[in-house]
């Protein structure tokens, strides 16, 4: 099982905490590059300035990278969904499909919110709505009309098809039986909340029933948030907390690895000596480890062989 590793940037610059961590890009791209060349698959972009941007930050990373998967956070309510889709499917035919959206539910907070009931179910409601629409001016080959709880639209169309908006793939979250069901519905990767082990799959089994409900139960992957604790670092992210030198680091991810989660987001390390760090030693050793027991696994014996001479040795 092919594991793959997404860097989550701190909400401000790790040298100035008055600073967002893409606020200078020069030395931003330098970063990137080092995230790129060490291991990482993605790099999260949430900055604290908003959905706007937010866009803007992904263009340029996606400029300056060549592989790296830009993660775009992005919510309903500040774009409208026939603008939206035409940016991002524009953004993602430029970058070769590098581009995913991490969809998280907002308060409703646009011009005519004050209108309307505001609550949990109603944010939700209002995320279903908005893929719904981006995915049809992803897909319709003609303009159409919608009239929703939400959104109106006339002669919605996004030329050409949107291409390369079909490699966009939609992340998502939460626990309540609303956010699941939508979830269930639309997410092609689903971010775990921290917990034990047990809650974590317990969670997982939760998201699978709700996908299955749609025929998509083998379509979710599983990400978790695992924040690398040092005396340094400092996140407000919820994530699983992990401390230790790479190699502990490395071992205690293998049962998330054992529940069927095929991607770690890695909080907490900024700083170029950090992600240098975590990518030679933390995130190689794990692949190594990985890739040894699924050797193991095609080869019974193996296994018994290599437990006997580690038995020896010590």
């Amino acid at each position: 099982m092919p594991i793959e590793f997404t860097h989550v940037p701190g909400k401000t610059h790790p040298a100035d905490p008055t600073a967002p961590f893409f606020y200078d890009f020069v030395e931003t791209a330098t970063k990137l590059s080092l995230i790129e060349d060490i291991g990482f698959q993605k790099i999260v972009v949430d900055d604290p300035a908003g959905l706007l941007t937010n866009m803007d930050i992904a263009a340029r990373a996606l400029d300056r990278t060549s592989s790296l998967e830009i993660v775009l956070t992005h919510w309903a309510g500040v774009i409208e969904p026939t603008v939206a889709a035409r940016q991002l499917a524009a953004l993602a035919a430029k970058s070769g499909c590098r581009l995913s959206l991490r969809m998280l539910s907002e308060p409703l907070n646009d011009d005519d919110a004050e209108a309307r009931p505001v609550g949990h179910t109603l944010v939700w409601q209002r995320v279903d709505e908005y893929l719904v629409l981006l995915k049809r001016l992803w897909s319709n080959d003609r303009p159409f009309d919608h009239e929703g709880a939400f959104y109106s639209v006339r002669g919605g169309y996004v030329p050409c098809n949107a291409p390369g908006s079909a490699g966009v793939s939609i992340r998502m979250g939460g626990r309540s039986g609303t956010a699941l069901k939508v979830a269930g519905r639309h997410a092609d990767v689903f971010e775990l909340t921290p917990g034990s082990l047990d809650e974590i799959r317990q969670l997982m089994e939760r998201v699978r029933n709700a996908a299955a409900e749609h025929g998509r139960a083998g379509k979710l992957r599983f990400a978790l948030p695992v924040r690398i604790r040092s005396e340094n670092s400092a996140c407000c992210q919820k994530a699983v907390e992990i401390a230790g030198p790479p190699a502990q680091v490395a071992l205690s991810l293998l049962p998330y690895a054992a529940l069927g989660i095929e991607e770690f987001m890695i909080v907490g390390i900024d700083r170029p000596r950090e992600i240098a760090t975590a990518g030679r030693e933390t995130i190689a050793l794990l692949r190594n480890t990985l890739a040894r027991r699924e050797a193991d696994v095609l080869q019974p014996g193996a296994f018994a062989s290599r437990a006997i001479r580690e038995a020896r040795a010590g």
